[in-house]
């Protein structure tokens, strides 16, 4: 592991502080706390962008040009920019919590057996595994699930002799999890979609949004799974045998009662304390994975200690996702700023979205947050841009679950197409393909099929919520 600078440990001290901070303004110290996240946004980007690349640091760039603009333009823009900041110290903390129980998943024996057991699976059962076990792994390790996965994926195929079967079998895992993965954001508490537009949308909540989130969820993980079995490659020769794999599945049951401790303890509390699921997120993750590296580090002889081991997930392995953080926390700022930009420009064009009807407005969240993903726009940045624009849910006579449900399932299928998320790039990546094919060779299919059946989903929820 490379040495951490004074750079790396000073941005890696911010950002734990910054979470600590945001703890404390979701559980109830807000007067006290959230004055100090302004100063704590500002010093991490600084921080940030001297250390990114110029593709990422462009962002930084922006978000100062909007500011600027909007304070030639609105007389009260320093809220709106407090605001912003807010926003970005938000994904900035969320993103530091979840991280924790990445790191220390990640090298737990008990994970990668479960890995790998789903990675070997016979062809008959291996997409469904693959999709399940890595909706479990995705909860856990987030994108890490992805790197996990994937790499094991292309291990288990590696071994077939036969170049086609192999071709097929590293694609159809790969998109498995891929799949898994994304059909995971639509209902996970422990998920950017989730956290930032039940946030931006008023009356909006996680328990609220929970089950037509699970909906969407199997909406989407079941039409992969459909496809793949419809859509089978023919082989020109004869197919091998199965292997049987390593173990049962009582390898998973590590990876069971960790998510069942994590959801049981978020539901729990908030049912208890009224705080917001994303608040006790920011508090419960880091607390788990401080016990686990606690567990894991207990006694050991050989291997880094518990304190080592923390230490190096602040001042290296947290650093190391400088260019994920900036990109996130300016995708927040940006939007949040540029809503207000936008408002006058489209009043100036004529554009009205209080009269588009409620039932287009909602469809075209599936579809517009997919399209902005093929031009670059992150979906942070589309939803806070967007978001505040249309119409409350009052207004257009649904639930705010509605738009929630709308939103989310948007932002899922950007995940899959979207050539510049972390998803497409990270399968292409494994599959020795551009993101852009993993896009729209490898999804494109699944992406009209699973639009059309979410356009419907979503009417059908507007209408019984």
């Amino acid at each position: 592991m490379t040495p951490a600078t004074p750079l790396d440990k000073a941005t890696g001290a911010l950002l734990v502080l910054t979470t600590a901070v945001m703890v404390l303004v979701e559980w109830g110290a807000a007067a006290i706390a959230r004055p100090a996240l302004p100063a704590l946004v500002i010093l991490v980007t600084a921080l940030l962008t001297v250390q990114v690349r110029p593709g990422r640091s462009a962002f930084v760039a922006v978000a100062v040009a909007m500011t600027v603009a909007l304070a030639v333009r609105d007389p009260g823009w320093e809220s709106v920019a407090l605001r912003g900041l807010h926003t970005a110290a938000f994904i900035g903390a969320f993103f530091t919590a979840l991280a924790t129980l990445r790191s220390a998943a990640e090298p737990a024996p008990a994970i990668r057996r479960a890995g790998r057991f789903l990675a070997q699976q016979p062809p008959g059962r291996r997409y469904l595994a693959l999709t399940v076990g890595g909706q479990m792994f995705a909860l856990v390790l987030n994108y890490g699930a992805i790197a996990l996965l994937g790499s094991l994926a292309t291990a288990s195929a590696a071994e077939e002799a036969d170049p086609e079967i192999r071709r097929h079998r590293t694609r159809r895992m790969l998109l498995a999890i891929q799949r898994a993965f994304t059909s995971t954001l639509p209902w996970s508490p422990l998920s950017f979609a989730v956290a930032i537009s039940t946030a931006l949308i008023p009356g909006a909540s996680w328990g609220g949004a929970l089950i037509p989130g699970l909906v969407t969820s199997v909406l989407m993980a079941g039409t992969g799974w459909a496809l793949d079995s419809i859509f089978k490659p023919r082989l020109s020769g004869p197919r091998p045998p199965a292997v049987r794999p390593e173990g049962g599945w009582d390898r998973m049951a590590p990876l069971a009662i960790l998510l069942a401790i994590l959801v049981g303890s978020i539901v729990t509390l908030h049912l208890a304390t009224g705080i917001r699921v994303v608040g006790l997120v920011i508090l419960i993750v880091p607390l788990m994975a401080a016990g686990w590296l606690v567990l894991q580090t207990r006694g050991a002889h050989a291997g880094p200690g518990f304190r080592k081991r923390l230490a190096d997930y602040v001042f290296v392995e947290l650093p190391g996702f400088r260019g994920e953080i900036v990109l996130l926390m300016m995708a927040g700022y940006i939007g949040t700023v540029g809503a207000p930009l936008l408002q006058p420009l489209m009043t100036a064009a004529g554009v009205d979205l209080s009269a588009v009807p409620p039932w287009m407005l909602l469809v075209s969240f599936v579809w517009i947050i997919p399209l902005a993903g093929q031009l670059g726009m992150n979906p942070i940045l589309a939803v806070t841009l967007a978001a505040p624009l249309i119409p409350s849910a009052a207004a257009l006579g649904v639930a705010p679950t509605a738009i929630i449900v709308a939103i989310t399932a948007g932002w899922a299928l950007s995940g899959v197409t979207s050539p510049f998320t972390a998803t497409t790039l990270l399968i292409g990546s494994f599959g020795k393909v551009s993101a852009r094919h993993v896009g729209l060779r490898w999804n494109g299919g699944y992406f009209l099929v699973a639009a059309i059946i979410l356009s419907a989903w979503v009417l059908v929820y507007a209408q019984l919520g």
